[in-house]
């Protein structure tokens, strides 16, 4: 298939139809607004249905009530959006169903502004509902990458049946970048035997939140965590970039980690030993992959926050004193000029 110029949100829509939704639940917030109003016109040309839901947290209910019924469902929103989804993906991930759910990511806190930014990693990737339980995150560098996730999420969904994130700023939504859609490697998906169809055994599935006794919800809690070590075993993913014979680490995800790829590539130019580790699945941190680079003594945590991802960096390094922090919040970048004189600062350069 040839590649298409689009904006990423419309991209990322076109790739859910691609992977088959049928189902759509959202409400417009800035910078994702270009997800539904694509999927508005375009769902129902592919059999599926498009609503746009009173709130964002009727959008939720919505997608666990589709996704209840075995549909390949998803939705879509911003930072403060997204937190108000936050109870229904926790009760999502506590009834196993499989769901996409759309994060372009803007600043906060609270209503913040319409820049991108990288806001809601603490949100999304410890979990903002209440509970013990955790939902996968994906976070895309460019809008090939994002429309790749996009695909391939519905498949990790319904093969863990459990709720996917794709975590990413308002840029990657925003910009635009010549995209091909491909179908994910082709993975064995169980049959949707627990769906509330209203066929097959006798109509007698029951899809729960709430367990009154103690020892049965325990059970329940086991049983989740269960499924969890599986991902965290089979998930960890990350990009390992001019890593070779790097004497200092960047550490980036989404747009900043564009942004660093470039302030490396300069910095390599100027004959210094610098790479960059980009995790491409946040939750399950890509911890492994740092044990390989127990030697590097400077690892450098770049985000579009105040720091949100630190602290899975000091703790896939395992010593805090190897890791610095820069970034700025609010939906300010920072340009590659600033990333090259945090990096030789901190190998002793001017």
């Amino acid at each position: 298939m040839a590649k298409v110029l689009m904006k990423g949100n419309e991209a990322v829509a076109r790739a859910a139809i691609e992977a088959g939704c049928k189902f759509f639940f959202g409400y417009p917030i800035t910078p994702q607004t270009e997800i539904p109003e694509y999927l508005s016109r375009e769902l129902p040309k592919a059999g599926g249905q498009f609503v746009q839901a009173e709130s964002e947290i009727a959008a939720i209910n919505m997608v666990y009530g589709a996704a209840a019924a075995g549909a390949r469902c998803m939705t879509s929103s911003s930072s403060p959006g997204v937190a108000l989804k936050q109870e229904g993906v926790g009760y999502i991930a506590k009834a196993e169903l499989p769901a996409v759910i759309v994060n372009m990511m803007r600043g906060g806190p609270g209503l913040g502004g319409i820049q991108p930014a990288q806001s809601d990693y603490n949100m999304c990737v410890r979990g903002g509902a209440n509970g013990d339980y955790h939902v996968i995150a994906m976070a895309p560098g460019s809008i090939q990458e994002a429309v790749e996730m996009v695909m391939e999420a519905f498949d990790i969904a319904d093969y863990y049946r459990n709720p996917v994130y794709i975590l990413a700023d308002g840029l990657i939504g925003q910009m635009m970048e010549p995209v091909e859609f491909k179908a994910p490697p082709a993975r064995e998906l169980p049959p949707k035997d627990w769906a509330l169809t209203g066929r097959g055994n006798g109509g007698k599935h029951v899809i729960k939140n709430v367990n009154l006794d103690a020892e049965g919800l325990e059970i329940e809690n086991y049983h989740l965590f269960e499924k969890y070590a599986k991902i965290e075993r089979e998930m960890k993913r990350a990009e390992e970039y001019m890593m070779e014979d790097a004497e200092l680490a960047f550490v980036a995800y989404g747009t900043a980690s564009r942004i660093v790829r470039s302030a490396v590539n300069v910095l390599r130019a100027e004959g210094y030993k610098v790479g960059m580790i980009r995790p491409q699945v946040l939750w399950p941190f890509p911890d492994t992959t740092f044990e390989k680079y127990k030697h590097i003594d400077k690892f450098i945590d770049v985000e579009l926050s105040m720091g949100q991802m630190v602290q899975d960096v000091q703790l896939a390094v395992g010593d805090k004193s190897k890791v610095s922090f820069f970034g700025r919040p609010g939906g300010v970048f920072f340009g590659i000029e600033e990333v090259v004189a945090v990096a030789k600062k901190a190998l002793g350069g001017v």
